[in-house]
């Protein structure tokens, strides 16, 4: 085996903590940079095609003579949210597909040496495609109404905190304020960390299918059986992607900013005003940047989800035992096997074991 397979293998069953899963996957992403970005770029690129042309249907559908009128402006931009979040959805949802097969050429990759490649990612996405596409869609629904419902119950309880501080210490302002922004934090990290403890549970189902072969709704059970403990480390991968993300926008913004302030474009007023080249311009550095960047997000939940089985189920045992003694016989159908391969065949979804039920049996039947 390679020494960098012998890096990988090492990498990927060591128990990460939050820190270690972040260095863990850049240090992946770093060694097979071009491949992810192929990856990454897939659902992105179609994305980003489908965001400039319904641009470019808003400013037909909503151009009137030189200007727009203020009335339709506010439609033109409710359409182009529209069509923002639809993309958003269906980008999220393709994203969630490929990570699926990625996860499953990753755990060949530990198995058997195998390069990760983009056609055995997409070759993978494909064999599950339906499932995969019905789970991503459930959980980006799921989570995009939990977080919202999160977000605004968190608003309102922090205004009403700051209220009642703001009234209890009237008599002193500079006490009242420092109170008032320890409440607002106090309640914002509440929100934060219930908003991860929900999504956390959702976060394993695409790894879940295509490595132990699972359909959808047992993957969603399987996927919160694992995800326990898991917030803080989840959470941390998250505001790193987000945090690189912003910052790569931002570098890449600075020069498009400059560009429209010696040309004196006006993005924030009349969106007549606006050439398509700089709205052209502004989709490719914000797409640009979630092809960047998105490749480490992916890396770290296909990290996280073997890391959860090595510490709850033994799977670097498990790992170990199929490199070394092979796929597991069949039986006769009148047998029951106590044992499950570490990596199912594509498209086998196995059976579970009479009397066994749960994730606090490994695949070997120990516990």
């Amino acid at each position: 085996m390679s020494s960098q397979f012998l890096e990988d293998q090492t990498l990927a069953i060591t128990p990460l903590g939050a820190g270690d899963l972040i260095d863990r996957a850049v240090r992946f992403y770093r060694a097979y940079f071009r491949t992810f970005i192929f990856i990454a770029a897939v659902p992105v690129i179609i994305g980003t095609v489908v965001s400039v042309a319904w641009h470019y249907a808003a400013r037909e559908i909503f151009t009137v003579g030189s200007r727009i009128a203020p009335a339709e402006q506010v439609i033109y931009y409710l359409f182009l949210w529209l069509g923002t979040i639809i993309i958003w959805i269906t980008e999220s949802v393709a994203t969630l597909a490929v990570m699926g097969g990625s996860s499953r050429n990753f755990v060949r990759h530990l198995l058997f040496a195998e390069t990760i490649s983009f056609r055995a990612t997409y070759r993978n996405t494909w064999s599950r495609l339906g499932g995969l596409t019905v789970a991503s869609s459930i959980i980006t629904i799921v989570l995009s109404f939990v977080g919202v419902i999160v977000f605004y119950i968190g608003a309102i309880a922090a205004a009403l905190g700051i209220m009642l501080v703001a009234w209890a210490f009237s008599f002193f302002p500079i006490l009242a304020f420092l109170v008032s922004l320890a409440v607002g934090m106090a309640v914002a990290g509440g929100a934060i960390w219930l908003f991860f403890l929900l999504a956390s549970r959702f976060a394993y189902v695409p790894q879940v299918m295509l490595v132990e072969g699972r359909g959808v709704f047992s993957a969603i059970g399987r996927s919160a059986s694992l995800a326990s403990g898991n917030v803080k480390r989840l959470a941390a991968l998250f505001f790193f992607t987000l945090f690189a993300t912003y910052s790569a926008l931002a570098l890449f913004y600075v020069p498009l900013a400059w560009y429209a302030w010696v040309n004196g474009i006006d993005f924030f007023g009349d969106p007549n005003s606006v050439p398509p080249t700089f709205e052209i311009l502004t989709q490719l550095v914000s797409q640009t940047s979630l092809i960047l960047l998105s490749p480490v997000w992916m890396i770290g939940l296909c990290l996280l989800y073997v890391d959860e089985r090595v510490r709850h189920e033994g799977y670097d045992i498990e790992l170990a035992a199929a490199r070394r003694l092979g796929d597991i016989p069949d039986v006769p159908e009148d047998y029951i096997n106590p044992l499950q391969p570490a990596l199912v065949s594509s498209g086998v979804n196995p059976s579970p074991t009479k009397g066994k039920t749960g994730s606090g049996f490994t695949t070997l039947d120990l516990r």
